[in-house]
C-alpha cells in the first residue's frame, strides 16, 4: 500500500509539472504576439540612486501607535480567549485546487518566465481581489510556525453594488486566509477578518482598505493599507486571533454576539505605523529581507497610476528588544527611521523584494489584463526578465502586489488573480537578461 501511494504521488507530481509546463509554453507563445512597442515598455532605469540627505530620508520616518493593552484585553474578555495559528488551521473553510485542476483562464495569470514550479487556485472568492502574500518562512528562519508550514494570503473586497443600489456589507473590507501548507498536495485555508478595535475595546470595525503588502515576522503580521483614515502600516498579533460567534454579514458587536462579515475568525490590530507628515510617502508593497543584520522590512512607495517617477525604495530595521518581538526598531518619540533609501527610475512599481545586494521590482503598466515585468536593480544597473521571440519585458504575472522569499526553501511566493504560486529565486536570477 505504501508503494502504490508513493507511485500515485509521483504520477500526480508528474501531471502537475506537465500542466505547469504546458501553461508556460502557451503563455510563452502568447508573449511572442506582443508588439515591439509593448516589448520596450520601459527604458533602462539604470542604477539605484542612494538617498542620504536628511531632507530626503526624514519624510520616510514612521511613528508607532500602540493600541492600549486594556483595549485588547477588554475585547478578548468579551469575545473569548484568543487562539493561535494552530487552532485556526485545524478549522478550515476550504481547500485550494492544484494547478492541473484550475481553469485555463485562471492559469493565464501565471508568469511566462520563469515558470511557476508550484501553483494553486482559489474558489469561492467572487467579489474579492487577491493581494499580498507572506509565509512562515518570513515568521521564523526554520520555515515553520510551531509544527506548521503556513502561507498567509491577503484579500480585499471590491464592493459590488447590491440590487437595490446600496453597497454590500463586505464592501472595502480586508481579510487574510491562513493556509495550511504542510501537505503540498492538499492546501487548506481558514478566513480571518482584519479588524481595528474601537470604543475602548468594546467593539471592532473592519479594516476598510485594500491590502497592498504583508510581512509575517515573529509573532506579528504587518499589513499596508492605503485608503482614507485607514492609510497606515498595521500590526496584528497572530497569537491574538479571536472567534466570531455569530454567522452574519455585519462587522463587530451584534445582538447575540460578534460577527465578522462571514468569517469565523477576527484578527484585531495591536499597533500601527503612520507617516510623520501629511505629505510623506506611504509604503506600498513590503517584504522581509533576512540577508541583512538585523532582519529588515523593505518597502516601495505607493504612488498613483499616473505617477511619472522616480519611485522611492527604503528599509527599516526590526527591533531586537525581547519585549518588542516583530516590531520595528524605534528611537525617541516612537519613530522608526529608514536605515537605507534609494530612488529608482522605474514607474508603476507594484511589488518589492530585497535579497543581498539586489532589489527585485515588479512593474505593471497598461490594462489589468496585460502582463507585468520583473526587474533586478542594484547600485550597478538594472536587468529585466525577457521572454518570447521578440524578448519582451512582459513576462511576469499581472497585478501582483507581493513578493515573499521563503529563505528555507529558496522559493518566492506571490499571487495574481485566483492563482497562488511559487518559483525558485534562483530561477529568477537565471532568467535575467
Amino acid at each position: 500500500m505504501k508503494h502504490r501511494g508513493r507511485h500515485r504521488r509521483r504520477r500526480r507530481g508528474r501531471a502537475l509539472r506537465a500542466a505547469l509546463a504546458g501553461t508556460a509554453l502557451a503563455l510563452t507563445a502568447a508573449a511572442t504576439l506582443i508588439s515591439t512597442s509593448q516589448a520596450t515598455d520601459a527604458d533602462d532605469p539604470g542604477a539605484l540612486k542612494p538617498l542620504t540627505a536628511p531632507a530626503e530620508t526624514a519624510p520616510l520616518r514612521l511613528t508607532e501607535h500602540e493600541v492600549p493593552r486594556d483595549w485588547l484585553d477588554r475585547l478578548s474578555s468579551r469575545m473569548g480567549r484568543p487562539v493561535g495559528v494552530g487552532a485556526v488551521l485545524a478549522d478550515p473553510d476550504g481547500a485550494l485546487r492544484d494547478a492541473e485542476d484550475c481553469p485555463a483562464d485562471d492559469r493565464r495569470a501565471l508568469p511566462v518566465e520563469p515558470a511557476a514550479t508550484r501553483a494553486y487556485c482559489w474558489t469561492g472568492t467572487d467579489g474579492w481581489r487577491s493581494g499580498a502574500v507572506t509565509t512562515s518562512g518570513d515568521a521564523d528562519d526554520d520555515g515553520r510556525w510551531g509544527e506548521h508550514r503556513v502561507i498567509l494570503s491577503g484579500w480585499s473586497h471590491e464592493g459590488r453594488p447590491a440590487r437595490d443600489g446600496t453597497a454590500t456589507a463586505e464592501r472595502g473590507l480586508a481579510r487574510v486566509a491562513f493556509v495550511d501548507a504542510g501537505d503540498p498536495a492538499g492546501l487548506r485555508y481558514t478566513w480571518a477578518l482584519l479588524a481595528v478595535p474601537v470604543d475602548g475595546g468594546r467593539d471592532y470595525r473592519g479594516l476598510g482598505s485594500p491590502v497592498s503588502g504583508m510581512v509575517w515576522y515573529q509573532d506579528k503580521l504587518l499589513v499596508t493599507a492605503g485608503r482614507g483614515e485607514d492609510s497606515a502600516l498595521y500590526v496584528y498579533d497572530v497569537d491574538r486571533v479571536l472567534r466570531a460567534t455569530v454567522d452574519g454579514m455585519p462587522v463587530g458587536r451584534v445582538p447575540g454576539g460578534w460577527s465578522a462579515a462571514g468569517a469565523r475568525y477576527v484578527l484585531p490590530a495591536v499597533a500601527s505605523y503612520r507617516p510623520a507628515g501629511a505629505d510623506a510617502p506611504r509604503p506600498g508593497g513590503i517584504s522581509l529581507d533576512r540577508s541583512t543584520a538585523p532582519d529588515s522590512l523593505v518597502a516601495h512607495e505607493a504612488v498613483p497610476g499616473d505617477h511619472d517617477g522616480p519611485t522611492r525604495l527604503w528599509r527599516y530595521a526590526f527591533s531586537d528588544a525581547p519585549r518588542r518581538t516583530g516590531l520595528l526598531a524605534t528611537g525617541p518619540l516612537s519613530r522608526a527611521h529608514p536605515v537605507e533609501a534609494y530612488e529608482t527610475e522605474l514607474t508603476d512599481v507594484r511589488s518589492v523584494l530585497s535579497h543581498r545586494s539586489g532589489w527585485y521590482l515588479g512593474r505593471m503598466t497598461g490594462t489589468p489584463d496585460e502582463r507585468g515585468s520583473l526587474w533586478r536593480q542594484d547600485g550597478e544597473g538594472a536587468r529585466p526578465i525577457r521572454c518570447g521571440a521578440d524578448e519582451t519585458h512582459r513576462c511576469w504575472s499581472g497585478r501582483t502586489a507581493s513578493l515573499s522569499h521563503w529563505q528555507e526553501t529558496g522559493e518566492v511566493w506571490s499571487q495574481s488573480g485566483r492563482m497562488l504560486f511559487a518559483l525558485p529565486l534562483a530561477s529568477v536570477d537565471r532568467s535575467l537578461d
